[in-house]
């Protein structure tokens, strides 16, 4: 109880600027309802409820799942910029921060990718060898959203385009970061710039945006959002003191409601609308709103008051932070598997569509034990250990 009570009193101090507890919260808000979205496509279960005579319901939510995937990559953007920050400190290097992100990244994408891609070609999923080896080649080098064939077409996995957008940014981020702190307004207009144009050009000059609307280009400025971000804290962390006073966790705890009151009217306005054509036109109309919203988010929730800070940055929100990776490597192909496999049983042939809500909520629940149970083995079983070994090996290599 006493450590209990000093984690809590902790949350009254400024943040620290190298782990910012609530982003641990704010990412896993984010997978989690992305994870919902690709769970309710395969059980279609949208929550309701009552509280008195007021009925609730979250089918909004479900329904513009997808563009938490936009705050997904915020918060990456958010952290990657954080150590740029340290006026006092020497920039990152770029080999290491290369060396880095392959460290957190690869040993677990060939975990998943390898297995799948021999399971869907084992299963006859490719026409052809050569369709295989070409979705293969795509994934492996991270390109696979650029092309039909690996981003819409393949059987592998279909939520691994986000860290093809993630890897590819890897390569421009330590220039980007530089010249952002060199001269961040006008890297900022740039990178923004770039995302509005190449988002008009689909718009305006693409008949079919499917392949085009999760393209790099077209998430610039959802980066340059988190660079701004993380600049803000930054800032406000060093004029603010060591320790926040009343007035202003009050101000900004005030501004964070009103940032998640338009984001809940932003989430309702992607879900209201109707045809896939308008789908992603909604997404790439509110793509920087809802970023620069969260973004402010980020910021007013790191300076709040203790109770909000607690309910982001507890143990269950950094526990669940730390196997998010994986989760949301697995969780779209698992639910895809277990509604093919009928592992709940239904009296119905499609329950999902009959509806049968015992089905679904039996399922969608299985679901998200499941993939929850899965990231957890693998995070702590693979991930972890195999990262460990690898900066070892690097330390060693480096003298």
């Amino acid at each position: 109880m006493e450590k209990m009570i000093a984690r809590f009193q902790s949350y009254r101090e400024t943040p620290d600027d190298r782990h910012l507890d609530v982003l641990d919260g704010i990412r896993v808000l984010c997978i989690l309802l992305v994870g919902w979205f690709h769970i309710w496509q395969q059980g279609w279960l949208s929550p309701s409820f009552t509280i008195g005579k007021e009925y609730i319901s979250l089918d909004f939510l479900l329904r513009s799942g997808y563009i938490w995937v936009d705050g997904m990559l915020l918060v990456s953007g958010f952290l990657l910029y954080l150590p740029y920050t340290r006026s006092e400190s020497k920039l990152p290097g770029i080999v290491p921060f290369y060396k880095r992100r392959l460290i957190r990244i690869l040993p677990s994408y060939l975990l998943c990718v390898i297995p799948l891609f021999i399971w869907a070609w084992l299963e006859g999923k490719y026409g052809t060898t050569a369709d295989a080896i070409k979705d293969l080649a795509a994934h492996l080098t991270f390109t696979h959203t650029l092309f039909p064939f690996s981003y819409t077409g393949s059987p592998i996995n279909g939520a691994l385009w986000t860290l093809g957008v993630e890897m590819q940014f890897y390569v421009l981020f330590p220039f980007l970061a530089r010249a952002f702190r060199k001269k961040p307004l006008l890297t900022y207009l740039g990178m923004a710039a770039v995302a509005f144009g190449y988002r008009y050009y689909v718009s305006a000059c693409q008949p079919d945006t499917t392949l085009f609307i999760n393209q790099l280009p077209a998430f610039l400025d959802v980066y340059a959002n988190g660079f701004v971000a993380a600049s803000a804290f930054a800032y406000l962390r060093k004029k603010l003191g060591p320790e926040v006073d009343g007035k202003a966790k009050a101000m900004f705890t005030a501004m964070a409601v009103v940032c998640v009151c338009a984001l809940m009217q932003i989430a309702r306005a992607q879900a209201s609308s109707a045809g896939y054509d308008m789908l992603r036109q909604g997404q790439m109309d509110r793509r920087f709103p809802l970023t620069a919203t969260l973004a402010c988010l980020m910021v007013c929730c790191a300076f709040s008051f203790s109770g909000v800070r607690f309910l982001l940055g507890n143990r269950l929100m950094r526990f669940f932070s730390a196997i998010s990776f994986q989760f949301y490597m697995y969780h779209q192909i698992l639910a895809v598997k277990l509604r093919e496999w009928r592992v709940v049983p239904s009296a119905y042939d499609s329950p999902w569509a009959q509806p049968d809500q015992h089905w679904q909520f039996w399922f969608t629940l299985l679901c998200f034990v499941l993939a929850i149970a899965l990231a957890s083995l693998i995070t702590y079983l693979f991930e972890k250990p195999i990262a460990r070994l690898l900066r070892k090996k690097t330390k060693a290599e480096q003298g």
